[in-house]
């Protein structure tokens, strides 16, 4: 049986939706670890699940909308923060990571005619990382050190594998209650 293509409306929505939802995880304050420059949030979870849920394109879209949104001055961000300094401080390659994380997990996820929980935990996991490449060196610009934003983003490292544990988590059961209503036909037919 094949699924119908999603109506450019439903994606739309979904963009939106999603993007909102990023805003919505920033409710919860950030606090900061050991000194950092950079603060813990819950937020980051928003583009692994975009990533997870929505696919590369729409997942990624999401995240533009959002980072968009945030940089013409809504306070979108954990803390109520908006506007351009955001993106010019210590977190800034991180914020801009988040555009690379829900494309790597999206890719990664389209890919798997039915993602579970390995699929799922190895595609949050890169996107993770994929935050970290650009998020790191940017820091280390900032600061003049790169070593030393190296060893600072230590610090995250449980925080965001609680993270993209419970993302994978979360999408394995909206994949299992909602199979490929989400990501849609841009994923190849399971081989049978």
């Amino acid at each position: 049986m094949s699924e119908r293509p999603s109506s450019p409306a439903a994606n739309l929505a979904r963009t939106v939706v999603f993007a909102a939802f990023i805003a919505v995880l920033g409710i919860f304050p950030g606090f900061y670890l050991a000194g950092a420059a950079v603060p813990v949030v819950l937020q980051n979870a928003g583009p692994l699940l975009a990533g997870s849920l929505l696919g590369a394109r729409r997942g990624t879209a999401s995240v533009l909308l959002f980072v968009a949104l945030t940089a013409i001055g809504l306070p979108l961000l954990s803390g109520g923060r908006g506007g351009i300094a955001p993106f010019v401080g210590p977190s800034g390659g991180f914020l801009l990571g988040w555009i690379l994380s829900a494309l790597v997990v999206g890719l990664i996820v389209q890919r798997s005619a039915k993602p579970g929980i390995g699929v799922l935990l190895l595609a949050n996991l890169a996107g993770v990382a994929a935050d970290y490449l650009i998020g790191i060196p940017f820091w280390g610009a900032m600061i003049g050190d790169l070593p030393s934003a190296a060893v600072q983003s230590l610090v995250f490292l449980p925080g965001d594998a609680v993270k993209l544990v419970a993302v994978s988590l979360i999408a394995v059961a909206v994949h299992r209650a909602v199979p490929q209503a989400l990501t849609g036909a841009a994923r190849r037919p399971a081989e049978g």
